[in-house]
């Protein structure tokens, strides 16, 4: 995933860049980088790695190096960003948050009919960066250059550019997957992913830009350089797992919206007549635990925290790129409260299954601590397909997905014509799908939230959602 920040201002912009960017590192977890403006300077950029350190203190030397009235600011979780970037435009610097599904088309048909070249990484791969700048470099002005790209990337990428008079131009993705906020405040303007990055800064909400849209922002305002489109598929993940709690995306929060999803959830369960037995209901720490509480608010069992994340120095487990890191970073952060675990029935939400992987090794944690039943829902109907719009998922192949793994169990190949019914705990295949699953992670029961449920607990017109990791439809 990624996030990005960027801001105008008629003095210092370095203390609003610097903690308006610190606050998407929840977002990602490989390179942060920065690039700043100054009248007498021009343009200035640093990328370092974050792997194995938080970005604060990687870049918390700006203040003294970096000078600047605005800036870019860019947490990757794959290619080191901000680039500076030198074309017929001049220099700016670029940076964007999404994915390029089609890159190798892209870069192949760039090679073959200009005779241009691409800066090559280790293993001869390509920073994504750069083969958007190609492609918006090959039109006549930034507006026109952008919705090239945007044409021409089949996947998603909402672009922050900034250019060397100062302004940044801001573009969302063609159809909305990701957000793009915009604050004002008394010396400027802000422009982030999460908006609450910017009203922790001071600045109160201005417009969100619509799907598509461009506009170009100053400290004199923001002027609209193409207007949105009318169509929108905002990723509807960004409420039931990688959004900040604290986040509002089209107008809809997201800690409200897990609470309405939990108490969903938990109707369903009690109209089933399933789940009365349990001790305690709790959240997988940290995303399932706000799904949690509306779950056993409505259930009308008691909410306990059976074991808590250590996250002072453990990144979020999804974004590191290696399953094996991923694994250690679940594993070592679950810390139990014994009390809340031994001779217990529990009830837990989590907010995705995506691999089965780290479930597997929590419900074995809480058996290996003295649990007795250990049932689970999930906060979102069961993923099919892997996300080729922003690659939050990291799969290289939809057999990645537990789901995939277990129909093919089930049925065979034959099973993937039927993903539908699968997806769908009311069918016949469905309950197999759920019954196999919750034996093979050792579960005492398993169900996920359905399609229906989680669009209502989101509360947004369904076709102005994506979907597709549930239903595969576009």
């Amino acid at each position: 995933m990624g996030g990005y920040f960027g801001c105008v201002s008629h003095n210092d912009a370095i203390p609003q860049i610097f903690y308006g960017t610190d606050y998407h590192s929840h977002l990602g977890t490989h390179r942060g980088g920065i690039a700043v403006y100054d009248k007498t300077i021009g343009l200035q950029r640093e990328i370092h790695s974050i792997e194995n350190s938080p970005f604060r203190t990687k870049f918390e030397h700006v203040f003294n190096r970096m000078k600047g009235t605005s800036g870019i600011g860019c947490i990757s979780d794959f290619d080191p960003q901000p680039l500076l970037i030198r074309s017929h435009f001049g220099t700016y610097a670029l940076c964007f948050t999404g994915a390029i599904s089609n890159a190798k088309v892209l870069i192949d048909e760039y090679l073959k009919t200009t005779g241009g070249h691409f800066d090559a990484m280790t293993g001869g791969g390509v920073n994504n960066v750069e083969l958007l700048s190609v492609l918006i470099n090959q039109k006549s002005d930034f507006v026109e250059g952008i919705k090239f790209a945007q044409s021409k990337i089949e996947g998603s990428a909402c672009i922050l550019i900034l250019k060397d008079d100062g302004s940044i131009i801001a573009a969302r993705d063609k159809l909305g997957r990701l957000p793009m906020a915009i604050g004002k405040g008394e010396d400027g303007y802000c422009v982030a992913f999460e908006s609450f990055a910017y009203r922790k800064l001071g600045y109160e909400d201005e417009r969100e830009l619509g799907p598509g849209e461009i506009v170009e922002i100053s400290v004199d305002g923001i002027k609209q350089l193409s207007a949105p489109g009318k169509d929108m598929r905002v990723c509807a993940f960004l409420w039931s797992y990688y959004g900040f709690p604290t986040s509002t995306y089209e107008g809809v929060n997201v800690e409200v919206m897990r609470y309405r999803n939990g108490q969903i959830m938990a109707r369903a369960d009690k109209s089933a007549g399933v789940g009365k037995d349990v001790d305690y209901v709790g959240g997988v720490p940290d995303s399932g635990t706000s799904h949690a509480i509306g779950y056993a608010g409505e259930f009308g069992k008691p909410f306990a925290r059976a074991f808590i994340k250590y996250t002072p120095t453990w990144a979020r487990s999804f974004t590191p790129p290696q399953q094996m890191d991923r694994n250690k970073i679940a594993r070592m952060k679950q810390i139990p409260i014994h009390d809340l675990i031994q001779d217990k029935k529990l009830m837990f939400i989590d907010d995705s299954i995506v691999r089965g992987t780290q479930i597997g090794k929590t419900v074995d944690f809480l058996y290996s601590n003295g649990a007795t039943e250990v049932h689970m829902r999930s906060a979102c109907p069961p993923i099919m397909y892997g996300c080729k719009y922003l690659n939050f998922s990291r799969n290289t192949s939809d057999m990645d997905l537990i789901t995939r793994r277990t129909i093919l169990e089930l049925e065979g190949e034959e099973g993937f014509k039927y993903l539908e019914e699968y997806s769908d705990g009311n069918t016949k295949r469905g309950k197999a799908l759920r019954e196999k699953m919750a034996k093979d992670l050792s579960l005492t029961s398993l169900d996920f939230q359905s399609l229906e449920g989680v669009i209502q607990a989101i509360g947004i017109d369904p076709c102005k959602l994506c979907t597709y990791c549930w239903t595969g439809k576009e």
